[in-house]
């Protein structure tokens, strides 16, 4: 039974309103005045709130803008009951995150197909959510082990192999060994600080003061970085003749160490994505004032949905695809990009072709 709160100070409509909907099968809470209205709510967590605007002690904007600050009660559905004078203040309510509004007097059908209305758009809202939650928990619970474990058993494999006692081994094949050891080592440290990334932008976004400082506090020359991450994930991959790379000189307000790890994520998922014998085009530099990484392939391609849904652990159709990676490095790199004051476009065509372009402000300085 979904549990309904109202909030006003008009006992005989409060009366009348809680009366209609119990009859439909609600369940009704009622609050005289705002302040009350906010105990009950958090008290109860109602599934959608009614609250009149007029109110004495804490009006119906007051009560609504407390309530969404409150994460406990953020996401209530919230329908504001106005006279017909206070057409002009709906806009207000509006701008404040009321969802919708009923313009007294009202009828029992108009107030009932308010409520169902709202109702079922909450439930719809909750649907996706749960959605997106499952398809999260699915992506960690199959990436996350595999990636971890996959390269910690081969350092310890082989490395059980040279510590055998026992075992003679060849100069070059010792060579193998160590080299395998370090692709290993270097894949999970790979997983690692992408973790670390995704933490540290996630904690950044909410703090206005960082977010500054990381605008101001570095400038990076782009134009190294690009062509020498852009050839060795080529060569990595063998692929040093599918690169197309041209690279032209620029500052950028953006640390090192970040601006690397965007050109590598990048680069890197359009190689992954993409068959060998097919062409990859990097081009970089200044457009206009603005610094733009153009990194394009053409292989799987994304639909417009997956575009939408980019987010951490999000790796699309791995059931039929192989591949590497736990799906951090798109949402990293838009993160990083926006904490910065630019952004990361995506145009893609499925089966046909993907671009991935980073756009950032030119730095303003070369400290």
């Amino acid at each position: 039974m979904k549990k309904i709160l109202v909030i006003d100070d008009d006992s005989a409509m409060t009366a009348l309103t809680t009366r209609a909907l119990r009859a439909r099968g609600f369940q009704t809470l009622a609050a005289p005045n705002g302040v009350m209205g906010l105990e009950m709510a958090k008290q109860h967590l109602p599934d959608l709130i009614i609250c009149d605007i007029q109110m004495p002690q804490l009006n119906g904007y007051e009560t609504l803008a407390a309530l969404r600050q409150d994460a406990t009660t953020a996401t209530i559905p919230f329908i504001f009951l106005t006279g017909m004078a206070d057409r002009k203040q709906v806009r207000q309510g509006m701008g404040l995150g009321a969802d919708d509004y009923l313009t007294k007097p009202f009828t029992v059908q108009e107030l009932i197909g308010a409520v169902n209305t709202r109702l079922e758009k909450q439930g719809a809202v909750q649907r996706l959510s749960e959605k997106k939650l499952e398809e999260l928990r699915g992506n960690i619970g199959m990436a996350l082990p595999h990636e971890l474990l996959t390269p910690l058993n081969g350092i310890l494999g082989l490395s059980s192999i040279i510590a055998d006692a026992g075992a003679v081994f060849r100069p070059e094949e010792i060579r193998e060994f160590a080299q395998n050891i370090h692709v290993s080592a270097l894949r999970l440290h790979r997983i690692i600080e992408n973790f670390i990334i995704y933490s540290e932008t996630e904690l950044a976004k909410s703090d206005p003061k960082k977010m500054q400082d990381l605008r101001a506090s570095q400038s990076t020359a782009t134009r190294e970085i690009v062509l020498g991450v852009a050839c060795e994930k080529a060569a990595t991959a063998g692929r040093q003749e599918d690169l197309s790379l041209e690279a032209e000189e620029a500052r950028v307000p953006m640390g090192v160490g970040y601006f690397k790890k965007i050109v590598e994520e990048l680069v890197d998922n359009a190689l992954k994505f993409s068959e060998p014998r097919t062409p990859v085009r990097v081009t970089a530099g200044a457009s206009g004032n603005r610094f733009a990484l153009s990194v394009c392939d053409r292989g799987r391609g994304m639909t417009a949905q997956q575009i939408a849904d980019i987010g951490a652990h999000m790796q699309f159709e791995r059931r039929f695809f192989e591949q590497q990676g736990i799906g951090l490095g798109l949402i990293i790199s838009r993160r990083l990009a926006e904490l910065h004051g630019g952004e990361l476009l995506i145009d893609s065509t499925p089966g046909q072709h993907t671009t991935m372009e980073l756009m950032l402000p030119l730095a303003t300085s070369t400290n």
